[in-house]
């Protein structure tokens, strides 16, 4: 096995290879990644069991073909370390990866790539298209509320929803719930939900590169496959049932607060330096066009603000962790964004004035 690749080819599809490879691994040959060359072709694969990412990249002259996995981080590190024109030579010389450029030489360890792992194929549910850009931002506005690490594992990745011509994303950690929403081309009447890990989320939004260039999307019984450009990503399927997200969005909502998004969150931000650093709660108190921010700590400091908005609706006092305030203030794009309220305990609702296509829901605090 031997091909000839400039740095600047390789590098770009072997770190979002690479970024796939768990540093502690179990199995020696999940932490390298399997490098085959074909012809014109070399494809790159990297795996931790649940997610595997293959990007393939044409050579300009043909190589002797062969397959082999080598170190992911000490492969992708040696060449970061090279100049941004250097031409790099691999060769397979026994049981070692030789790597030579310009005067560098570099000598790798291997494993057969017969020990390599692939995630196994399942079962075609259905197939959808659309472009990249939309896919990019149904997980760049809900992906920040996925819970980490939650015993309740369903919760540690996304609901993909297919309904009604529409690809819908929603995420929840039990404490507020974010969802939005796009237009997709499927066949009427088809209905199909699944749950895509945490980490693979994470990984297939690496890949999108937005535009309108398509990524297609292949769901099956256990994996869901999205191919985007030279790229195939493969990711195992959460089994578990995801909550009624339908549910949980408030629907009694009698109190409207309209409020500048910006100055909303530099207010939010500044009030939030003096609360308490482990439950982050500030108190919000609403009257006839003003809203009043408040927050105090275990060190008896205390900090207030009062910002204009336009509110009608009767006296109303609620809590709330400022940092999910914030994170929602910050996805959204509308200059003017509306809060929904009911009473005291009740969840609120909150959307973007001009993005009819996102909605998030904040559960109160007891202050």
């Amino acid at each position: 096995m031997r091909f000839v690749i400039s740095r600047e080819a390789l590098i770009k599809p072997l770190q979002l290879v690479a970024g796939v490879v768990e540093r502690r691994q179990t199995l020696p040959v999940l932490s390298n990644i399997l490098l085959v060359a074909e012809g014109n072709q070399l494809s790159l694969t990297g795996t931790d069991l649940e997610v595997e990412l293959i990007g393939r990249v044409e050579l300009d002259e043909p190589a002797e073909a062969g397959s082999v996995t080598v170190p992911a981080r000490k492969l992708m590190d040696i060449c970061k370390s090279l100049s941004d024109d250097a031409r790099i030579e691999l060769e397979l010389s026994g049981q070692k990866m030789v790597i030579k450029s310009g005067r560098s030489r570099f000598s790798l360890s291997t494993l057969p790539a017969s020990e390599f792992p692939n995630v196994e194929d399942s079962p075609q549910a259905m197939q959808l298209t659309l472009p990249q850009a939309a896919l990019r931002h149904l997980i760049e506005q809900t992906g920040f509320s996925m819970a980490q690490q939650d015993v309740r594992y369903y919760l540690n990745g996304m609901l993909l929803e297919v309904r009604d011509g529409t690809l819908r994303a929603v995420s929840t950690d039990g404490h507020r719930l974010a969802t939005a929403i796009s237009d997709v081309e499927v066949e009427d009447g088809i209905q199909h939900q699944i749950i895509v890990p945490r980490k693979g989320i994470l990984e297939l939004a690496r890949l999108l590169q937005g535009g309108d260039n398509p990524v297609s999307l292949v769901i099956g019984a256990n994996h869901i496959r999205a191919n985007v450009g030279d790229f195939t990503f493969t990711s195992k399927l959460v089994d578990g049932k995801f909550p009624d997200y339908q549910r949980v969005i408030p629907r009694n909502g009698d109190k409207t607060m309209l409020g500048d998004r910006l100055e909303l969150r530099q207010v939010f931000s500044r009030i939030a330096i003096l609360s308490n650093e482990k439950y982050r709660g500030v108190r919000l108190s609403l009257s006839d066009g003003m809203l009043q921010v408040m927050a105090n700590n275990p060190e008896q400091e205390e900090a207030e603000e009062t910002v204009a908005v336009d509110y009608e609706g009767g006296t109303l006092e609620i809590g709330f962790n400022v940092n999910y305030l914030l994170d929602v203030l910050s996805i959204l794009n509308s200059d003017v964004v509306r809060f929904t309220l009911f009473d005291s305990n009740s969840s609120a609702l909150i959307e973007g004035f001009e993005e009819p296509d996102s909605t998030y829901v904040v559960m109160p605090m007891r202050m």
